[in-house]
């Protein structure tokens, strides 16, 4: 496994791979969500590349940047185990040089959910995306579920930019009780990770009577919050029922939709979601 941090040897050691390339990105800290992903470009490319970037961009003014968790050995140990060839570990002046004044920018679907609370995340998302893209050559990219409007906006941004590669979108992956697997979870102390059951709580409760024939918009956003007020330490942020595709809010009868949610845990906010009708 090559470990670089320089565009300059990326692109040296990057000529040298057989194609398909199979792109992940990530900002480190990885945990098996991650590692599902890496398996899967594994098995659908000839080489696969890493990418290790704490994107500051994409943190708000308040959020977690300097706390967010960093191990990069550890890390690199995880990837070299699952046969990853190349892993690209830049420096924030090698993505983003002095004078940075360029951004790319999805307009509506970022502008709604995860983006009305959190100003400027995806400008911050998809600007660095485009640059991993750019700069790995890569032909196809795997994102996972968790992170679901992410996952629509960057195959948006992917679209409309022409760029040669497939955007895949990969299940959550979860711990045994439920909770979706997240780096953020290390800031949880035992109590609050008990509560963030509730998460995978609340979003079952809505499938569950999705599938026994509920189809009522708000009777499903109902239903969740009803099951997130259970917990004392949770205070939602948001409960969404939308449509998978355009994210926008839905209405009356559904027969396919997004069900997702953010939710604080003490200070660390946690996001999830489910999928139903598809």
């Amino acid at each position: 496994m090559k470990v670089v941090t320089t565009i300059a040897e990326l692109n040296t050691f990057r000529a040298t791979l057989p194609n398909p390339v199979g792109l992940v990105p990530t900002m480190g800290y990885l945990h098996e969500g991650h590692l599902s992903l890496v398996r899967r470009a594994r098995t659908d490319c000839a080489s696969v590349v890493v990418t290790i970037f704490v994107n500051p961009t994409q943190f708000g003014e308040n959020e977690d940047l300097d706390a967010y968790p960093r191990d990069l050995d550890r890390d690199f140990d995880l990837l070299s185990a699952e046969g990853v060839d190349l892993v690209w570990t830049p420096m924030d002046e090698e993505i983003y040089p002095v004078g940075y004044q360029t951004w790319v920018t999805v307009e509506e679907l970022s502008q709604i959910l995860e983006g009305h609370h959190r100003p400027g995340h995806f400008r911050g998302v998809t600007t660095v995306v485009a640059k991993l893209f750019n700069a790995t050559q890569s032909d196809k990219a795997y994102f996972g579920q968790k992170d679901a409007q992410q996952a629509v906006v960057i195959q948006r941004m992917a679209h409309d930019l022409n760029f040669p590669l497939e955007v895949i979108v990969c299940p959550t992956l979860r711990e045994p009780d439920g909770l979706a697997m997240s780096s953020r979870n290390t800031y949880l102390d035992p109590k609050q990770r008990e509560a963030a059951t509730v998460l995978y709580r609340s979003l079952t409760a809505a499938v569950q009577a999705f599938e026994v024939g509920e189809r009522d918009a708000e009777v499903l956003r109902n239903r969740m919050s009803e099951v997130l007020s259970t917990e004392p330490l949770a205070q939602p942020q948001y409960v969404s029922v939308a449509d998978p595709d355009t994210l926008e809010e839905l209405n009356g009868p559904v027969e396919r939709a997004l069900f997702s949610m953010a939710v604080y845990v003490g200070k660390t906010r946690l996001i999830d979601n489910m999928i139903v009708g598809d």
